[in-house]
């Protein structure tokens, strides 16, 4: 059994592909808008994605706060926090910072609606 994908809703699609695709370096694997009108992005890394759903006429009301965060593994904590800093400006939860005990370099980030995302770097 597997984590295929993880659905959120969002307010502006374009905002959180320019996040998550262009700044953070994840892909858009594929995407598609249901009868109902939402569109629904599919981007991720080799072994999950995250579904993103966005409604034109309104959607329901985010509340980002209801998730503690969402966890990214990337190669450097430190450079994706600069190229995240310098593409979209997020607000950071927590700098980077060593977790030596158990060999992890993470950073806190908020994307466009409010979710926050964990960066994880695995350290020697």
């Amino acid at each position: 059994m597997d984590v295929i994908h993880t659905a959120l809703w969002v307010s502006d699609i374009e905002r959180t592909r320019e996040f998550y695709v262009d700044a953070l370096g994840l892909t858009e694997n594929w995407s598609f808008t249901g009868d109902d009108g939402v569109e629904n992005v599919y981007i991720g890394g080799d072994n999950a994605e995250f579904q993103f759903k966005y409604d034109p006429e309104g959607g329901p009301d985010i509340d980002s706060g209801t998730m503690a965060h969402v966890a990214v593994g990337v190669d450097s904590t430190d450079e994706t926090v600069e190229r995240l800093v310098e593409r979209v400006d997020p607000p950071i939860e927590t700098a980077p910072t060593t977790m030596d005990d158990l060999g992890l370099r993470v950073a806190f980030v908020e994307d466009p609606d409010g979710y926050v995302v964990e960066l994880v770097e695995e350290v020697e």
